[in-house]
């Protein structure tokens, strides 16, 4: 296991996996250094407060914010902030990235792929580094069909950018010479117990769409594989990987396994929280070539943005692909953390996006919390000043 006293890099910590992943490293009363993009530290300080704030972080561990950015030179750092970081941690979990599908894919290149290079930059300069943890996407198997194993590094025509620039950056930490550990999630979706989220992208576009009534017709398969996990399972699996001595040099699907479900099952699910009527499937190709151009020009300009801002997830519902799980079972089982069937908890994600507006009314993990009569601990941990982590303004 890891040497608890020496702290961990976290970048990414104002996203959804990464906050999630940093409550429960102060959870375990961790320090945990977050490199967080911001002018200075002082900004970087506070925007790690609102963090800690959103996903209710227990004060058991110590958050420190250092202002950097992965995007620029020694991650926005001078020659002797740089070194001083690399002096104060034993280990780096990364999950910061861009995820956005429709990035041109130079740009995407340059935060996914290029930002992982300077990590790993970082990592080299760490001495005896414990672990370089990735947070990349089992969606670096492209459109690549049927089962997909962990230590595939096969893939089809990528759908985006996004897919291509995690499967290259996964390239560069397999090659970095260091102790490092892949963790590929799915698609990610808010807490089992809550249905809290802070991430509205995915599976949360086409639902809005479809409650807004947009979907009469969707570019889908009804037996294709939609495989979703809930970020409490993906935040325990990536922490209990970046520790687990076996999961050094290893690739491992944070996926639904045997638990997925398919677009028919989510789509009846779907219109009866949402009270709409089916929409009505139909083969991507007819979709793109009949139907799309059809729509368009029928629909309100609201309904036509909905579209266009949902259209980049629909290659998603004609899929045929499953993930193969056996190594992450293997490992994570045994401490308990295991994915579950959406159905379970779908009608909590619905109740919650309802009442965050889709987003547009963020809410924290305690709001979540009293929507559904759970009790949780609202504490949060007092933020350290960043005993001299500070850093050149980031450009």
């Amino acid at each position: 296991m890891l040497d608890t006293e020496r702290p961990i890099l976290l970048t990414g910590a104002t996203g959804f996996v990464g906050m999630t992943v940093l409550a429960r490293l102060l959870a375990d009363g961790r320090e945990v250094h977050c490199l967080i993009r911001a002018a200075n530290d002082e900004e970087a300080d506070a925007r790690l407060r609102a963090v800690l704030a959103r996903v209710q972080a227990p004060p058991t561990g110590r958050a420190v914010a250092v202002a950097g950015d992965i995007t620029s030179s020694r991650l926005g750092l001078s020659d002797a902030g740089h070194q001083a970081l690399a002096s104060r941690i034993g280990s780096i979990i990364h999950s910061a990235a861009s995820v956005s599908f429709d990035l041109p894919i130079e740009e995407a290149r340059a935060i996914n792929v290029q930002g992982t290079r300077r990590m790993l930059d970082l990592a080299g300069a760490v001495a005896d580094l414990e672990r370089f943890t990735y947070v990349s996407t089992a969606y670096v198997a492209g459109d690549r069909r049927g089962t997909v194993y962990e230590d595939d590094q096969v893939c089809g025509r990528f759908r985006n950018s996004y897919e291509r620039s995690k499967h290259e950056a996964e390239a560069l930490v397999r090659a970095s010479g260091l102790p490092w550990t892949v963790a590929r999630p799915s698609i990610v979706v808010g807490e089992r117990e809550t249905g809290w989220t802070a991430s509205f992208n995915v599976l949360y576009a086409p639902l809005r769409a479809l409650g807004a009534g947009a979907y009469p017709v969707i570019p889908a398969r009804r037996r294709a594989p939609l495989d979703v996990v809930p970020i409490d399972y993906v935040a325990d699996a990536v922490v209990a990987l970046s520790a687990h001595p076996d999961a050094v040099a290893g690739t491992f699907h944070l996926t639904a396994g045997e638990h997925a479900s398919t677009i028919g099952e989510v789509g009846l699910m779907a219109v009866e929280g949402l009270d709409q009527h089916p929409p009505r499937l139909v083969p991507p190709r007819i979709y793109r070539r009949v139907v799309h151009p059809l729509l368009v020009r029928r629909v309100t300009p609201s309904t036509r943005r909905l579209l266009e801002r949902s259209a980049v997830y629909f290659p998603y519902f004609a899929m045929r692909q499953h993930f193969d799980v056996a190594r992450s079972k293997t490992l994570l089982e045994p401490m308990g953390i295991a994915p579950s069937p959406l159905p379970e908890y779908f009608g909590r994600l619905m109740e919650f996006a309802r009442a965050a507006r889709w987003g547009r009314r963020p809410l924290d993990r305690a709001e979540a919390a009293e929507l559904v009569g759970v009790s949780l601990d609202v504490r949060a941990p007092a933020l350290t000043p960043a005993r001299g982590a500070a850093a050149a303004p980031v450009r």
